[in-house]
């Protein structure tokens, strides 16, 4: 485009404008990070959980079973809408955040001054900057104008930078003293935020260890059930089974797939994201839930973050031996102009007199001193290296050094020697006369109140705190010192320049605190930390941040920053409270923990099961399941999994899951199975031998067709065998459900009775929860309309004199495997320290 120059009193008439924003050059917002509900809607249905549950709904479609491909597919369905909601709510209330921030700025339109919206501004627009106004667009500053522009959301340097006439202003700075006019040079996607908000847009979220576990897992119960499926298939060929039964054969073996557990996930992902907004942490990335229970690093910019980016009044050292020297500091602060961060901090901490101001110099970077003429007489404020030329007498040096090392801002206060002496000199410039040295004001970086207890929570929890700030080193330093984060050595972001990756990490490994670091060096810093291994958390607030957002596992933005920070953020700390993420680490471990207790009873039942099927089959014995039976794992984990997740108690993740899972998995599932087959042989040869449960064969298949609705074809079928099939798989179904509802008991002991696997805990509620469950499935068995909906048989004689012994020698078995950990060692599996 070419180069647009216009004299400040000018500007563009609003049919120019209207022109210029029909070619497509209007400051046009650029969405970062933040997703149209489109693509919401297809991610979240179209997950990879979510197309697993639709394509086993379309093969059991296929296969005629309807009512189980509604709930595969309706469960999918449960998932994405969960899922999509979550998101929805997060980009509701972050776009009512942000209307909030939205400012008018001053144009000139038709030669004179208009308040607009940044989104009405157009390329060419001369707009009028004041102390408080955030720039919008980038541009020069044109003639006539100087003022001081806090870059800080930029490039995370907090002192104000002083423009002249000609000097660059980049959108997303603050103007915080002085006045002038901007030409709107680079709007929307060209300007300097479009275009850091246009890289943000690059979607980078990460998979958390959960969930790439709980794929790996899935992905391996699908194979071992498409070979097992594949398998029945092979015999019914060779045996010549009815397609019907080779249809309820493989719709028992799609519901070995966990895809309750997908559902579970997804509802305790947005429960935690619910309960984690309580404490002012909003998620906009439902697996931020988990993310943020695995971080043991945090990253933390420095203003805005740590501190309030306010200064507070520490100390007045007097150097004259009056006590004249607070008056004075609070006349100065209470008369200012335009007052500024030091101004307001004196201001609140000290009274003000009544002064007559004849001349003032306001305070700018450049001068790096204020000053006033009143009738009490001439006073001036600044850095001591400043006014140290005009002083009639020098201060003692160690009495700065000393606080400036501790991060600390010294100003000194003067007086005139002279009190009719002014502050110019015959031109009107700003000139200092001879000064007489007053006392020291001593400020600091005001903390914010919560940041001391929050760092101890952190410690305490053995996450690790690193400050990446574009201050000065020093200064850094002493802000984490006061924080609690510690006393390291700091490091210059030019130190990390020219070092290799090996070097860099090494550097980054030990090291706490670093300053003057652009938003390259704190992308590279948070991917050395994950390159070593560490699960990092990214927090800050300006778009210098927002790189290194993305590159860390869970990016936190506060509220008050950029919002393009706030767009590509997973977490939203929408009361700027750094306090919020402590209590959302410990919610994110109880939900995560909750969902791995739930992996355990899950897997074991589908391993439980699948191994029977396997052994059954290998027996020659007839199917060990009837497809209504499948909806017994209700009671085995659907229900207990749900209250046990939102039971969970906040830990640690466990490093070592897989590890576990097959530790527990593995034995609980054998010895169940064993069990299994031992129960289903046993009751089938009952029958088969002439055994009489004092029903004819005839009679028990025929009420069970008659209840279940499943045919087994009288004139074609043996009555004996079948009905010797439904005796068995009521026995089977018996003994796994109440095996399953003891399991509980194994991963959740309240009694060194069960505590074989994992030490008591004091919670009674699994216990109690196990008790009901028992008791809810003894009524299945006694109510007709009850079992005869799960196809099984009523009240059995044979049943209850095989599963009753079954389940006290099962139960003792499998205490003797876990307590002396016989599977342990013959897997070679120790358990992880």
């Amino acid at each position: 485009m070419d180069q647009v120059m216009l004299a400040p009193a000018e500007g563009l008439t609003t049919a120019e404008a209207d022109t210029r924003r029909r070619r497509g050059e209007g400051n046009t917002a650029v969405r970062g990070g933040g997703r149209t509900y489109p693509e919401i809607l297809r991610t979240n249905v179209f997950s990879f959980f979510n197309l697993i549950l639709f394509v086993i709904g379309a093969a059991l479609l296929t296969l005629g079973r309807y009512s189980d491909a509604l709930v595969s597919v309706g469960l999918g369905l449960i998932n994405a809408v969960i899922s999509a909601a979550q998101e929805i709510r997060a980009k509701h209330k972050l776009t009512r955040l942000q209307l909030l921030d939205r400012a008018g700025v001053l144009v000139l339109r038709d030669g004179r001054e208009v308040e607009l919206t940044p989104d009405q501004v157009v390329r060419g627009d001369v707009l009028r900057v004041r102390p408080g106004d955030q720039l919008v667009v980038d541009g020069p500053l044109l003639d006539g104008g100087r003022l001081e522009a806090d870059e800080s959301l930029l490039t995370g340097e907090s002192d104000p930078v002083v423009k002249h006439p000609g000097d660059e202003l980049r959108s997303g700075s603050l103007c915080v003293a002085g006045d002038g006019h901007q030409l709107a040079r680079d709007v929307g996607a060209h300007s300097y935020a479009g275009r850091l908000t246009a890289e943000a847009r690059v979607s980078t979220t990460d998979r958390t260890p959960l969930q790439r576990s709980i794929e790996f897992i899935v992905r391996l119960v699908m194979a071992l059930t498409v070979l097992m499926s594949g398998a029945i298939v092979a015999q019914a060929i060779l045996e010549g089974f009815s397609v019907l039964r080779v249809v309820q054969i493989t719709a028992v073996l799609s519901g070995l797939v966990p895809y309750g557990l997908f559902f579970l996930i997804a509802l305790a992902y947005t429960a935690g994201a619910v309960r984690i907004a309580r404490f002012g942490a909003l998620v906009q990335q439902v697996n931020a839930v988990e993310s943020v229970s695995n971080v043991d690093v945090v990253c933390t910019d420095k203003t805005g973050t740590l501190t309030t980016g306010q200064l507070t009044l520490e100390e007045v050292v007097p150097l004259d031996g009056l006590d004249h020297a607070a008056e004075a500091l609070g006349g100065l602060a209470h008369h200012a102009a335009t007052p500024n961060l030091t101004a307001l901090a004196l201001a609140a901490a000290l009274p003000g007199p009544v002064w007559q101001v004849r001349d003032e110099v306001p305070f700018s970077s450049s001068l790096r001193w204020s000053g006033m003429v009143t009738t009490t007489g001439t006073w001036v404020l600044g850095a001591p290296d400043a006014l140290a030329g005009r002083l009639r007498r020098a201060v003692d040096d160690a009495t700065v050094t000393t606080r400036t090392g501790e991060g600390l801002r010294v100003l000194l206060l003067a007086r005139a020697e002279d009190p009719e002496a002014g502050l110019r000199d015959a031109a009107g410039r700003p000139e200092l006369p001879m000064l007489e040295p007053v006392a020291l004001a001593v400020l600091a970086d005001e903390l914010r109140p919560d940041v001391i207890e929050t760092v101890g929570r952190f410690h305490a929890e053995g996450v690790r705190i690193k400050v990446l700030s574009g201050d000065d080193p020093r200064t850094v330093a002493a802000i984490a010192a006061r924080a609690g984060i510690g006393r390291d050595v700091p490091v210059a972001g030019a130190e990390l320049d020219g070092l290799e990756d090996p070097a860099l990490d090494r550097l980054v490994a030990k090291t706490s605190v670093f300053g003057r670091v652009a938003p390259e060096h704190k992308e590279r810093i948070v991917r050395s930390l994950r390159r070593q291994g560490r699960y990092v958390a990214m927090i800050g607030d300006g778009v210098n941040d927002a790189r290194a957002l993305k590159q860390a596992h869970v990016g936190v933005a506060m509220r008050s920053g950029s919002a393009v920070t706030r767009d590509v953020a997973d977490i939203v700390l929408v009361d700027d409270s750094f306090a919020a993420l402590p209590p959302a680490q410990q919610e994110g471990r109880r939900i995560i923990n909750g969902i791995g207790v739930s992996l355990y009873v899950f897997l074991a039942r589908v391993a439980s099961q699948g191994l029977v099927i396997l052994a059954v089959t290998m027996l020659g014995l007839s199917f060990p399941y009837s497809p209504t039976q499948v909806g017994l794992t209700m009671f085995t984990v659907g229900i207990p999994t749900v209250f046990l997740t939102f039971w969970a108690r906040p830990s640690r993740p466990d490093p070592h899951l897989l590890r576990n899972l097959v530790r527990f998995v593995v034995p609980a599932a054998v010895v169940t199975a064993t069990f299994g087959t031992a129960i289903y042989t046993s009751l089938y040869s009952l029958i088969q031998h002439g055994f009489s449960s004092g029903r004819t064969p005839e009679r028990i298949v025929h009420e069970f067709e008659r209840s279940t609705g499943l045919t087994y074809g009288v004139g074609s079928a043996d009555f004996t065998e079948a009905a010797a099939t439904i005796l068995a798989q009521t026995g089977l179904s018996t003994f796994f459900c109440y095996a399953s509802f003891l399991l509980i008991g194994f991963l959740l002991p309240y009694s060194k009775m069960f505590s074989a696997w994992t030490r008591p805990i004091r919670d009674r509620r699994p216990v109690r929860l196990v008790m009901c469950l028992m008791g809810l499935f003894s009524l299945v068995l006694c109510v007709p309309a009850l079992w005869e909906y799960f196809g099984l048989m009523g009240p059995s004689k044979p049943v209850f004199l095989v599963v009753l012994p079954a389940l006290i020698l099962w139960y003792l078995t499998l205490t003797v495997v876990f307590r002396y950990r016989l599977f342990d060692r013959l897997l070679g599996l120790e358990a992880p320290r």
